[in-house]
C-alpha cells in the first residue's frame, strides 16, 4: 500500500489554496490551476499546508495517494513550473517558435505547424532545440508527447524528435 497520501501538501509562500464544494484552485504566480476532486477524498486546510484523508464510507485509498499527487504537482506547477526540452536531429531537420505556433520542417514534402494550447509556451534557443514552459504538468507532457510523435526517433541513425533527456538504444545496420 502506497503511503503517499499520509503527508500533507505544504504551500509556499504566496500559493494560495481555495476549497469550494469538490473544486479545488491553487493560485500562484506563474499562474492559476483547477481540479474537481473525487467524492472519496477529503481536503482539509490549515496553517500554509494541506491534509488528505479518504471518507468514513469509502475504501478508496488509492484514489486518495493519487489526489495529493495531482494537487502537489499545481502547487509545484503554479510557485516553479516545469520545463520539458526537446532535441531534433537529423539533416535538415528544424524548429521555430512563433508565438502560440512551433513551425517544425521535419523532412515531410510539408511543414507541420503544430498550434499550443494556451497554457504552454514554447521558445527556441537553436534551430534544433524546443524547450516548453507550463505550470500544467500534464498539459506540459501531452504536447510534448504530440510533437515527438511527429518524427519518433529511429534506432539506425538516431533522427528524430527526442527528450533532452532520453537516450535512444542503437541498432547496427544489415552486414554482408
Amino acid at each position: 500500500m502506497s503511503r503517499v497520501a499520509k503527508y500533507p501538501v505544504k504551500l509556499p509562500n504566496g500559493v494560495e489554496a481555495k476549497l469550494d464544494g469538490d473544486k479545488l484552485t491553487v493560485k500562484g504566480s506563474k499562474g492559476q490551476l483547477e481540479l474537481t476532486v473525487h467524492q472519496d477524498v477529503v481536503i482539509t486546510l490549515e496553517e500554509g499546508q494541506m491534509s488528505f484523508t479518504q471518507s468514513d464510507a469509502a475504501k478508496n485509498w488509492a484514489m486518495v495517494g493519487t489526489t495529493r499527487a495531482l494537487v502537489n504537482n499545481m502547487v509545484s506547477g503554479v510557485s516553479e513550473g516545469f520545463t520539458k526540452s526537446l532535441e531534433i536531429n537529423g539533416v535538415g531537420y528544424r524548429a521555430q517558435a512563433k508565438g502560440q505556433t512551433i513551425n517544425l520542417t521535419l523532412g515531410f514534402s510539408h511543414p507541420v505547424d503544430y498550434e499550443l494550447p494556451a497554457s504552454v509556451t514554447a521558445e527556441t534557443p537553436k534551430n534544433t532545440v524546443i524547450v516548453l514552459t507550463s505550470a500544467d504538468k500534464q498539459a506540459l507532457g501531452q504536447v510534448a508527447a504530440e510533437i515527438r510523435s511527429f518524427r519518433p526517433p529511429e534506432p539506425y541513425k538516431g533522427k528524430g524528435i527526442r527528450y533532452s533527456d532520453e537516450v535512444v538504444r542503437r541498432k547496427e545496420a544489415k552486414k554482408k
